[in-house]
């Protein structure tokens, strides 16, 4: 039934007092709002009263219908149901939605298959198999798979299992499939496989070790002792996986904990799926439109959304606050799993505890989405920002220089400074350097050089500004590299430990800069050292100050080791040219001008080679004999 909003207390009447769903449309016929009710007619009513007593999201949404539709069910419960669907079909603005919830990931077992596969899929179908989820990052049901393969060995692949074949994949020699494809396992041994991965996924990993042992001990009776080591590892496999799951001693059967964290119109649910005291997942869920809604309100709505298409429902639920509509929802809980739900809202103890654990992770994921969904500008701020924090400088750095050395066994010793400014690479302002005081393998003596030819013009100019004195160019440097050797950075970057830092320090000492800040970084785990602290400074992997440092690093680890490929390169294939009679060095030079390389002269033809400049044909064909 469809009523214009401008008659809809004129028509107020025609709408019945039975259950059902109601929903709004603006002019062009989008959804604007889908609600449910056990009584349509004074449901609907409430719209249309006084409208300063409605909430300004109410109100708007009013404002902008055209139309309004509702469909009768027979129950409450139906309404509930049939609310979900809508909301999910139509996304509309005015609703709490899941955000991306068309492309939740399913974890499938095939179990109408005759060696049944585990796999994942974003459609459920009726056709037998046994699905499990919803799964919002691809990332972790990879690694459920992969969890899942080494403790339990079925087949990953496509092939017809109707055919027997030859030989097995490599999965069989690893111990990562029974082999079903060779008939190396039984149809009912591989079931019994295919058990056991059902039994892990509903939360009842008990009765799967109890049934390895059982295994174990027949093949053991049996004189099967490889099979029965094979039992044996695999029961140590699922039991060190539980103990690493153990998250708490609360014996309630299965249990989901609702963490809940919310920021301006965004907000974040984290659900922890404990059974038997293991946490067997926990997944993040982004939800849009919480704008002017109670977090009870968010949550309730969370609820039926999410176990509307989840395809396990616990015995108990962990809310951090009271619902409305908490007994219907239970009802209809209780209707989808075919046994009682229980809504609790611990205030102390364990069970408190597990809500605010989950919280705190829906509180990194709303954080962790956001950050995603900012751009490459804005991200590098906030770890501007940080790293400020995180250092204690008066203000975020804007310019970094990173300086790192390479060589091979002191041989071709270079160094390199990439810069960042505003937190993005500046490529104009990288500079390289060719050691040239330091004999041998020393990185703090090539660091000291290297930062010193970078420092001394800008400690120059600072005492030149002090003394009132202004030193006149020698004319050997370009102005644009002067001035650039005279800026300040806020940030200096050491690729390594204390050991380099401390080189470093040196330097700034010996050239009066004690106000430039700077840090070590330690690549085997991220350590940050900085002055006059004898403990590195460990940021999460999550920290955007992290990252921005780690790209930096890299940065200048990259062009240390392209500058050192080149110089490297040219030494050893000017030195095959040298070896070649007749080659001086005007001819080497324009040699290796005109074809780019030492390897496009050996591929060169005689003729092509003769014809380049300053070449002839007879010291052609002697280069070709050489090369």
């Amino acid at each position: 039934m469809s009523i214009p909003v401008k008659e809809i207390r004129e028509r107020m009447p025609a709408i019945p007092l039975l259950p059902g769903c109601y929903f709004f449309r603006d002019g062009k016929g989008t959804v604007l709002y889908v609600g449910k009710a056990k009584l349509l007619r004074n449901r609907v009513r409430s719209y249309f009263g006084r409208q300063d007593r409605l909430p300004w999201k109410t109100r708007s949404m009013v404002e902008n219908a055209a139309t309004l539709e509702y469909i009768i069910t027979d129950t409450e419960i139906e309404a509930l149901v049939l609310e979900s669907n809508l909301i999910k079909h139509h996304r509309p603005r005015y609703n709490v939605v899941l955000r991306d919830d068309k492309s939740f990931l399913y974890l499938k077992v095939t179990l109408n298959e005759r060696y049944p596969r585990v796999m994942t899929t974003r459609r459920i179908l009726d056709d037998g198999a046994s699905y499990y989820g919803p799964y919002t990052s691809a990332y972790s049901l990879r690694d459920t798979l992969n969890l899942l393969n080494r403790l339990f060995p079925y087949r990953s692949c496509s092939l017809d299992m109707e055919k027997e074949y030859e030989r097995p994949c490599l999965d069989y020699h690893i111990k990562r499939c029974a082999g079903p494809c060779i008939r190396a396992v039984s149809q009912e041994g591989y079931a019994g496989i295919i058990e056991q991965v059902t039994r892990f996924l509903e939360g009842r990993p008990g009765e799967v070790i109890q049934n390895l042992r059982g295994e174990m001990r027949a093949a053991s009776d049996a004189l099967e002792y490889e099979r029965a080591a094979v039992m044996r590892d695999r029961i140590r496999a699922v039991e060190r996986v539980l103990e690493r799951q153990k998250i708490t001693n609360i014996r309630q059967g299965d249990i989901d904990v609702i963490g809940f964290a919310r920021e301006q119109d965004e907000a974040c649910v984290q659900v922890f799926s404990i059974r038997g005291g293991h946490l067997l997942g926990r997944e993040n869920f982004i939800l849009e439109h919480v704008s002017h809604e109670e977090d009870r309100d968010v949550i309730r709505d969370f609820l039926q959304q999410f176990y509307g298409r989840s395809m396990q429902i616990p015995q108990a639920l962990f809310l951090p606050v009271g619902i409305r509509g908490a007994e219907l929802l239970r009802l209809w809980l209780r209707e989808r799993r075919g046994g009682a739900v229980t809504l609790n809202v611990p205030k102390i103890g364990e069970k408190r505890r597990l809500v605010e654990l989950a919280g705190n992770n829906a509180r990194q994921g709303l954080q962790d989405h956001r950050l995603r969904h900012l751009d490459s500008q804005q991200r590098a701020q906030v770890a501007l920002t940080e790293l400020g924090e995180v250092l204690d400088l008066d203000e975020a750095p804007v310019r970094i220089e990173c300086y790192d050395i390479s060589n091979i066994q002191g041989a071709y010793t270079v160094g390199a400074m990439a810069v960042f400014v505003s937190g993005l690479p500046s490529t104009a302002d990288y500079r390289r350097f060719r050691i040239n005081s330091v004999a041998g393998p020393n990185d703090f003596a090539s660091l000291q050089e290297m930062l010193t030819r970078r420092l001394k013009r800008l400690s120059e100019q600072r005492a030149e500004e002090e003394t009132g004195a202004h030193k006149e160019s020698d004319g050997q440097v370009e102005a644009d590299v002067l001035d650039s050797w005279g800026v300040k950075p806020d940030l200096l970057v050491i690729d390594g430990g204390k050991g380099q830092l401390n080189a470093v320090l040196e330097v700034l000492a010996n050239l009066a800069l004690h106000d430039i800040p700077v840090l070590g970084l330690a690549k085997q785990r991220e350590e940050i050292f900085v002055p006059g602290e004898s403990r590195p400074i460990e940021l999460t992997e999550r920290s955007e100050a992290r990252k921005l440092l780690q790209r930096v690093r890299d940065e200048a680890h990259r062009f240390a080791i392209t500058y050192h490929r080149t110089v490297r390169t040219k030494h050893t294939l000017g030195s095959l040219l040298d070896k070649v009679p007749g080659i001086g060095t005007k001819r080497k030079v324009a040699l290796l001008q005109h074809f780019g390389s030492v390897d496009a002269i050996r591929e060169a033809p005689v003729e092509a080679l003769a014809s380049a400049p300053k070449m002839n044909r007879s010291v052609a064909e002697k280069i070709k004999e050489h090369l």
